[in-house]
Formats: structure tokens, C-alpha cells, sequence
């Protein structure tokens, strides 16, 4: 499917922007492929609508969320974890599309991690006003494998910090399409998202989708 998929548009040569060591931002890598991936996430949010989660503290979330893969993201009153079955409907999350893996592994190869096979693809829902706060992904069992992050809808600005919560990160606007990976000696680096600003897509509507695939387990 991944041949196939960007064969459909060879000419996908991104602008690429460094961000940190093992870090880049690919820019408007995914709007070739934007149709299909909207026809995608319909088909899984219909199966497994977002929701606003409750961290272990007990603070509901700005953002909403949902997953697909074998793996999908969770959090609540006992902590952060993976799970395979949706806890709202008791059954497991929807398969990964081969649209969504398709991109992931090639975003994921074009900044050098090559034999990336996400498992999970944790999909946020954000609104004007919604943010999430500096965090490290460290819920997954290796940390060998990078992240990859894709940008619909609504520009954000995407703040990339350091190993440390107390380092400055760098602020990135990201507009539709846009997707960054990041691993290696940046992999565990802390990051968020400022709250969103009001607005409207034309494709996507008054919100910002994020899709965000790891190798989980």
C-alpha cells in the first residue's frame, strides 16, 4: 500500500526544516493525501468517537481523543497507558488505515528513521482554546522508534522543547499537511501545543486534527 500510495503523486518532495537532532518538520508532506485520510478518520471516529479523557489527577483534558491501530493511548483515574480495547465501548479500537500507516512510515523515512511499523495512532481533537501541556511520550515500551505527528485543520503553534521540562522550547506554526517526526537523541524531548486560536479550515471546519503514530509495544 505504501508504494502504491505515493506513486499516486510522485513529485511529493517536501520542504524539510531541522529541528533538533533527530528532529524535522516536513512541510505540507500529507495534503497530497488529504481526501483519503479525511475519508479514513470519518470511518473511525463513527466507530470510536472522541472523547475528553481524565488524567490520574483527575483534570479532564481540552483536548478530545480517540485512537486506531492495536494499540490505542489511555488515560484516567489508575494512569497513563496502552490499552486494545476502547474502554467507551468495550471493543477494540479500529484497525490502523493503510492510508494513515502509509504516510507514517514514509514521513518516517524521509527524516531518516527507515523500518518505522507504527502500531498506535493516537488521534486529538482540538478546538479553539484547547492546548496540551509540555509532556514527554514515554508510555511506549521502546523509545527506539520516533514519533510522527500530522497537522489538519486549523494552524497550531507546536512547542519542542528540550530533555528537560525546564528548557525553552522553540515555537513552530503548523499548517495542514504539515507532519513532524522526531526520535533518536531527541526522542524523549518535552512538547505541546499553545492553545488553539479560533478560526475556520476549509477542509477540516473550527478545529485542528492531529494524528500521532507510535510504536507502542
Amino acid at each position: 500500500m505504501t508504494a502504491d500510495l505515493f506513486e499516486a503523486v510522485p513529485d511529493v518532495h517536501p520542504s524539510r526544516e531541522a529541528m533538533a537532532e533527530g528532529a524535522v518538520l516536513l512541510r505540507g508532506y500529507a495534503k497530497p493525501f488529504e481526501n483519503e485520510v479525511v475519508a479514513a478518520l470519518r470511518e473511525i471516529i463513527a466507530r470510536a468517537p472522541f472523547r475528553r479523557m481524565f488524567t490520574p489527577g483527575g483534570h479532564q483534558m481540552s483536548v478530545a481523543m480517540t485512537n486506531c491501530g492495536t494499540a490505542g493511548w489511555v488515560t484516567d483515574r489508575s494512569g497513563y497507558r496502552y490499552d486494545g480495547i476502547d474502554p467507551d465501548s468495550g471493543q477494540p479500537w479500529p484497525e490502523m488505515p493503510s492510508t494513515f500507516r502509509a504516510i507514517a512510515e514514509q514521513a518516517a523515512a524521509e527524516a531518516g528513521f527507515a523500518g518505522f511499523t507504527p502500531d498506535a495512532c493516537l488521534i486529538n481533537r482540538y478546538v479553539p482554546g484547547a492546548r496540551m501541556s509540555l509532556h514527554q511520550d514515554q508510555d511506549e515500551q521502546d523509545f527506539a522508534a520516533p514519533i510522527v505527528s500530522v497537522s489538519l485543520g486549523l494552524s497550531a503553534i507546536f512547542l519542542f522543547g528540550g530533555p528537560k521540562r525546564a528548557d525553552k522550547p522553540k515555537r513552530y506554526r503548523l499548517e495542514h499537511g504539515d507532519i513532524v517526526v522526531w526520535g533518536g537523541p531527541s526522542r524523549l524531548f518535552f512538547h505541546g501545543v499553545a492553545p488553539l486560536a479560533d478560526g475556520e479550515h476549509a477542509l477540516m471546519g473550527r478545529q485542528r486534527i492531529n494524528l500521532t503514530f507510535r510504536k507502542a509495544r
